[in-house]
C-alpha cells in the first residue's frame, strides 16, 4: 500500500527529530564549512547545537504541514541575530551557517526517502527557500538595529564587549577586530587583564562607577592611544588595560584598599582564560599572598591553579614563568643559592653549605629578587619560588 504524501513527510520528520546524529551532522558541517564557526571553542558549541536542534524541528514541521514561519519563530530568529550582533559574529557567517544546515537537512531527507515524489521534493525546496528568505530579512534587520543600539550607547557597548571577551563569546581574533572597528576602538595588545576587589570582602557589591573610577585612575598612568575597558563581575571589577599599566596597578589598588590579580601572558582570543585564572587566584590565594602594593600575577595564578589540582599550563612552563632568567644556564648559580636558602632556612646556613661568604649569599638573594620580582624572604613568594625550583630541578 502506497503511503500518502503527508504521511511520508511526517514519518521522515519523526525519524530525523528522534535521531541525534542529524543535529550532530549539522553542527559538524557548520563547524567545518563556516570559518567563524570553525574557530568556536567547546564552550560555544552547546549553544550552536541547541539552535540547530530547534531549527531542525521547526523546518521539518513546516515541511510536514505546509506551514510558514509564525510570529514566535520570527522573534526567536531576531533574538539570535541580536545576540550575534552583540558578540561580533558577522551576520553573513550566521546566514551561511543556516544555508549549510539546510543542505544537510536535504541530504538527510533524501537518505530516508530515496523515492520521494517530485511534489514532496518541490514542497521541501519551496519551504527552505521561503524560510531562508524570511529569516535572512528578519535577522539582517535585527542585526543592524542591535549594532546601531550598541554604537549609540558607547559605554554600554564597550562594557558588553569586555563581558563577551570574558565569557569567551568571540570566535576569533578576526571577529573581535571587526567588532572593535565598528565601535571605533583599538584594544590593547599586549594587554593586562586586571581583576580587583576590596580588601573588605564583606563589603557591598562592586558598582560600575567604582570600576570606571579604577579604570580612570589606571588609564592616567598610560599614554597609550588604545581603548581600555571595564566591567563588573559580582564584587569584583574587571579591567582590560595596556600591559604596561601593571607596573603602577599595585600602588593604585593599595591606595584604594583593594587587592587584585593581573594576567599579562594570554592573547586576546584567550581573555576568558585570563579571567578564569585571575578570579580563581583571588578565590584561593592565602591572605599573606596579598602584600600591600603588590599584585598577584600570572605566575601566582598558575602556581595556585597547580596547587588546586587544575593547572592551566604545563608544570615546566609554570617553573619558567616564576623563575624567569634563573631557569637558564646563566642563572644556575642563583638557583643553587635559592635552593640552599630554602632548604636551610637562613642566609648564613646557606652560605656555609655553598662555601660562600654570607654577604655573597645575600647579594645573590637580592639578584633573585631583582630578576624574578619575588623576595625569597617573603613567605608566599618563597613558596612560589620553592615550587618553581622543585619543578626546574626535575626537568
Amino acid at each position: 500500500m502506497t503511503s500518502k504524501p503527508v504521511e511520508v513527510r511526517e514519518r521522515v520528520r519523526q525519524e530525523m527529530v528522534a535521531d541525534p546524529r542529524v543535529v550532530e551532522a549539522i553542527v559538524a558541517a557548520v563547524h567545518e564549512q563556516v570559518p567563524v564557526y570553525a574557530a568556536l571553542d567547546d564552550s560555544r558549541l552547546p549553544e550552536v547545537r541547541a539552535i540547530a536542534a530547534w531549527g531542525l524541528e521547526r523546518l521539518l514541521h513546516l515541511w510536514a504541514t505546509d506551514g510558514t514561519l509564525g510570529p514566535s519563530d520570527l522573534r526567536r530568529f531576531r533574538g539570535i541575530a541580536a545576540a550575534r550582533a552583540a558578540d561580533g559574529r558577522p551576520v553573513q557567517a550566521v546566514l551561511r551557517a543556516y544555508r549549510v544546515a539546510g543542505t544537510v537537512l536535504t541530504d538527510e531527507i533524501a537518505a530516508r526517502a530515496p523515492q520521494l515524489a517530485a511534489a514532496e521534493a518541490f514542497a521541501l525546496a519551496r519551504m527552505l527557500l521561503t524560510t531562508l528568505d524570511t529569516l535572512s530579512e528578519e535577522m539582517a534587520t535585527a542585526y543592524a538595529a542591535t549594532s546601531e543600539d550598541l554604537a549609540g550607547d558607547r559605554d554600554r557597548a564597550l562594557r558588553l564587549l569586555l563581558d563577551d571577551l570574558i565569557a569567551g563569546r568571540h570566535a576569533s581574533v578576526g571577529a573581535l577586530t571587526d567588532r572593535s572597528a565598528r565601535l571605533g576602538v583599538q584594544l590593547p595588545d599586549p594587554y593586562c587583564l586586571l581583576v580587583a576587589e576590596s580588601v573588605d570582602t564583606d563589603g557591598p557589591e562592586m558598582s560600575h562607577d567604582a570600576a570606571t573610577g579604577l579604570l580612570d585612575a589606571l588609564d592616567g598612568t598610560s599614554a597609550s592611544d588604545v581603548t581600555s575597558l571595564a566591567t563588573v563581575r559580582g564584587s569584583r571589577a574587571v579591567l582590560l588595560l595596556p600591559a604596561g599599566v601593571v607596573v603602577e596597578a599595585g600602588a593604585v589598588l593599595g591606595k584604594l584598599a583593594w587587592r587584585g590579580c593581573a594576567i599579562t601572558g594570554e592573547s586576546l582570543d584567550r581573555v576568558a582564560v585570563a579571567h578564569r585564572l585571575a578570579a580563581d587566584a583571588l578565590d584561593t590565594a592565602p591572605a599573606h599572598a596579598h602584600r600591600p602594593g603588590r599584585l598577584l600575577t600570572d605566575a601566582d595564578a598558575h602556581v595556585l591553579a597547580l596547587l588546586a589540582g587544575h593547572p592551566a599550563a604545563a608544570p615546566d612552563h609554570i617553573g619558567r614563568l616564576v623563575l624567569g632568567q634563573l631557569a637558564g644556564q646563566g642563572g644556575r648559580h642563583l638557583l643553587e643559592a635559592l635552593t640552599a636558602y630554602i632548604d636551610t632556612g637562613s642566609a648564613n646556613a646557606a652560605a656555609r653549605e655553598l662555601h660562600l661568604h654570607a654577604q655573597s649569599l645575600r647579594y645573590r638573594l637580592r639578584r633573585i629578587h631583582e630578576l624574578t620580582g619575588r623576595d625569597p624572604r617573603d613567605p608566599w613568594q618563597r613558596l612560589t619560588l620553592d615550587i618553581a625550583r622543585t619543578i626546574a630541578l626535575k626537568v
